[in-house]
């Protein structure tokens, strides 16, 4: 089973350290940075890991003691010069959050080194994150001038509350390890040469756990992270409404340039008054590519 997810995720590593732990190892650019199919790799490959049977629990972590530097300039390139490549990354952002949330098992991320813009909206969406006191962690997306979505939005002001997502996001305010864990961004903050060491320790003991009891406790807690997604996704469709900016599944169809305040689309309208009244919906299905 493992040897058929390599050859389908290039990109990714699969063993067995420790009974019941299936570590991912993911291998990328410098600085583990992700390009295009490492991205997406990342982003798809947990509904798979479903049908892996004897895991108790994942850990994540980037080849050479590095965990990620975020996107390649080489998916960045890509998403300037593919209208569909931005659509699609979007989903894929989307995933790469969701997906280790989604994941019934528990998910630990040994963050080494750096955990930049992608790099560490993966390793925020572990259920636990040990982090070297030294690691650099940084949002990054606004140096870039994008906005911080993905995980930003969803994660930070639950974490570390709306006054410090709001320093840290606007700013593009770089934080240690060892600011982390006190902000309460990451579960663990330890000694740099030992993050592997921790992390492999946690991933084992949740291991040896009670499977449907870990399972159960997962889900309930991620519910709160449900709720607020819902109410985004719903805010989201209207934004996409107003603006005129297609679904992804729709992006094949439509070679228009991307919405901006001045240029809002062929559709624009008004956004519909109290968008963000009423009860909270589940998270709406959307049919999976590829």
């Amino acid at each position: 089973m493992l040897a058929s997810l390599e050859a389908r995720y290039p990109g990714l590593a699969f063993a067995w350290p420790r009974p019941g732990v299936l570590e991912i190892t993911f291998r990328g650019e410098k600085l583990n940075a992700m390009p295009p199919a490492l991205h997406r790799g990342l982003a798809r490959v947990w509904r798979d890991l479903e049908a892996v049977e004897g895991v108790r629990a994942v850990l994540l972590r980037g080849e050479g003691g590095v965990f990620s530097a975020g996107g390649s300039f080489g998916l960045i390139e890509e998403m300037r010069a593919s209208h569909e490549a931005l659509l699609r990354v979007f989903w894929e952002a989307r995933d790469l959050v969701l997906g280790p949330l989604n994941f019934p098992r528990p998910v630990v991320a040994a963050v080494e080194k750096v955990a930049v813009g992608a790099g560490l909206a993966l390793a925020l969406a572990a259920d636990i994150a040990v982090a070297g006191k030294g690691t650099r962690l940084l949002d990054g997306h606004l140096r870039l001038g994008v906005a911080a979505g993905d995980h930003a939005v969803l994660l930070w002001p639950l974490l570390v509350g709306m006054a410090k997502a709001k320093y840290h996001l606007l700013l593009n305010e770089p934080l240690t390890g060892e600011e982390a864990e006190r902000l309460g961004l990451v579960a663990l903050a330890v000694e740099d040469e030992k993050v592997y060491e921790k992390a492999l320790e946690v991933a084992e003991r949740l291991a040896q756990g009670p499977k449907e009891a870990l399972h159960h406790t997962k889900h309930a807690l991620t519910q709160n992270l449900h709720l607020f997604t819902a109410g985004m996704s719903m805010l989201g469709d209207h934004l996409k409404r107003a603006t005129g900016f297609p679904s992804y599944e729709g992006c094949h169809e439509t070679s228009s340039p991307i919405p901006t305040l001045d240029h809002p689309g062929p559709h624009a309208n008004p956004p519909p008054a109290g968008i963000l009244e009423g009860p909270v919906v589940p998270f709406p299905h959307r049919s999976r590519q590829g």
